[in-house]
């Protein structure tokens, strides 16, 4: 009988810009990264960061399968821009049984259609402007990510406001709606929020919660 091969955790298709970042930065992070590509100059490249990468002349099932893309416990499909092939990928790539498929998308008609055959999409260059445009409109905002059309990530610095109360005193999630997540203080980053934690001017809150809650929390910092 043979044994099943052990599950490697991360697949990318495609080493575009957003692919070749993606790989190699999970790579760096220690994570196993499998890699397939038509373009052997570009798997050379990446093969600086992984030696699970592969070229693969047209991406049919039985290449990939092949690859061993099966074998992958999250796969990200980075070749939006050539919306057939996307498209006809994700659902190879569905149809393994792999756990979790993510396909990037360039339009809302494309991402439609990978959501129903039943894929994550994401929207690499819209989330990315939104993401600026909300730092540009507050320079108080250090970082933001949209998780959904309500729920976001904010990075705030905080002010004298808070200086020298504890996350109780503060009462961020009682008084704000917000869960603290992770705080920076110097080169120490906290993520064991405990009620007696004390809170600093210039330290650095990463908070989640709906929108409306992280403005109303940053003009109470900013007053």
């Amino acid at each position: 009988m043979l044994s099943r091969k052990p599950v490697i955790e991360f697949g990318v298709i495609g080493l575009g810009r957003f692919g070749f970042a993606l790989a190699s930065t999970l790579a760096e992070a220690g994570k196993e990264v499998l890699v397939l590509d038509s373009n052997e100059s570009k798997i050379r490249q990446i093969r600086t960061y992984t030696d699970n990468a592969f070229v693969v002349g047209e991406l049919t099932k039985e290449a990939m399968e092949e690859a061993g893309i099966q074998n992958c416990g999250t796969v990200i499909v980075c070749i939006g821009e050539k919306v057939d092939t996307s498209i006809l990928t994700t659902l190879n790539v569905i149809s393994m049984g792999v756990p979790r498929v993510i396909a990037k998308a360039f339009s809302p008609e494309q991402g439609l259609i990978l959501e129903k055959i039943g894929a994550e999409v994401i929207y690499p260059e819209h989330d990315m402007a939104i993401r600026l445009a909300n730092m540009l409109v507050s320079s108080r905002v250090m970082d933001y990510i949209a998780l959904n059309d309500n729920i976001s990530i904010s990075e705030l610095k905080l002010t004298s406001r808070l200086e020298s109360q504890t996350v109780l005193q503060a009462g961020i999630r009682n008084r704000f709606k917000l869960n603290i997540i992770a705080l920076v203080q110097g080169d120490k980053t906290i993520t064991d929020i405990r009620p007696e934690l004390t809170l600093h001017e210039n330290d650095v809150i990463v908070v989640v919660g709906k929108e409306e809650d992280i403005k109303k929390f940053e003009r109470y910092l900013f007053e």
